[in-house]
């Protein structure tokens, strides 16, 4: 195991809360447990402030824990810092790279930071921006570069001391669609070469998409854990979901949920989810039977589990709307 960390809790001092009875002590991460592996693609997947930013800034020492304990490639997280950060990268939200200079010049630093020589880190930067395809733009300011190109070069200042282990938090946020297949592909060549990662993200699709094995988080806590497809396995069946006329839901949840073939039901306002044992056979009669009570819908879809339904389940809403 690369990562392993035990009832990991963080909390925070609000001083928006401060009042007659002292400061109000918010608590961003309650208790959470992670093992992930060696070579490994691992998610925490979340709506925005479930803790997952918080628990990687734990994991890569960049913030202390109130409570618990973890080690990462081998090292305890509290004693051993300094250890721990030679042998992580990691890139946050904002990237960390320097608007008015040269994507190369900041390759170049991070390179002397990591202890290596000026040629060293010369031959560094160069292999980095060939294996990022950024050689081309290497000496243009970064402000002047696309959202993809400086999320590329801010994964190569990741990179830069060969790590193990590489944090990414929220990478391709704000990224159109094109880009962020490009970085995805830049993660997957990563495993690849051996190098795990353990990334943040609320993009459904890209934790399906990309992980080996993920963790929801809500609230400061792990809800579920497994692979993508183990998670949607568990949900069984196929999910129809139903946008109804005002008024008709109630109506429509408890006719649904006493169909033989109905596992079970959610409801958001107007909008039901019911997973079903053989959907494509089963619709049918369903339909049926909300016409006979006059129950108006306005749309219907049948599709197969997602993790969206595997977070409904273990939240009672959706990751769409949360996130």
């Amino acid at each position: 195991m690369i990562i392993e960390a035990r009832g990991l809790k963080k909390s925070f001092t609000s001083r928006a809360g401060r009042g007659r009875r002292g400061p109000k002590i918010v608590e961003a991460v309650k208790g959470i447990d992670l093992t992930i592996r060696e070579g490994e693609i691992f998610a925490c997947l979340g709506p925005n402030g479930a803790g997952k930013t918080t628990t990687v800034r734990m994991l890569a020492t960049l913030t202390v824990p109130t409570e618990g304990t973890a080690t990462v490639a081998g090292y305890d997280i509290v004693k051993e810092p300094a250890k721990v950060r030679r042998h992580i990268g990691y890139v946050g939200q904002g990237g960390g790279l320097d608007e008015n200079a040269p994507g190369r010049a900041g390759l170049m630093l991070a390179a002397r930071v990591a202890g290596m020589s000026r040629k060293q880190a010369a031959a560094r930067t160069d292999e980095l921006l060939e294996s990022f395809n950024l050689t081309e733009i290497a000496d243009r300011p970064v402000r002047t570069l696309s959202g993809g190109q400086k999320r590329r070069f801010a994964i190569a200042i990741g990179l830069v001391n060969r790590p193990p282990l590489l944090f990414l938090d929220e990478p391709t946020t704000g990224l159109d669609p094109q880009n962020r297949a490009h970085l995805w592909d830049e993660v997957r060549s990563l495993r690849a070469e051996g190098t795990s990662v353990l990334l943040t993200t609320h993009y459904l699709e890209e934790a399906d998409a990309l992980c080996d094995r993920l963790a929801i988080i809500d609230h400061g806590r792990v809800v579920a854990e497994g692979t993508p497809d183990g998670l949607k396995r568990e949900i069984g069946g196929d999910v129809v979901t139903l946008r109804l006329e005002d008024g008709d839901a109630d109506a429509a949840r408890g006719l649904l949920a006493a169909q033989p073939y109905t596992r079970e039901v959610h409801a958001e306002d107007a909008v039901l989810r019911a997973y079903l044992d053989d959907g494509d056979h089963n619709l049918p009669p369903l339909l049926r039977a909300l016409e006979d009570k006059g129950i108006t819908i306005r749309s219907i879809s049948l599709d197969r589990p997602t993790l969206d339904d595997v977070f409904l389940r273990h939240t009672g809403r959706s990751l769409r709307d949360a996130a």
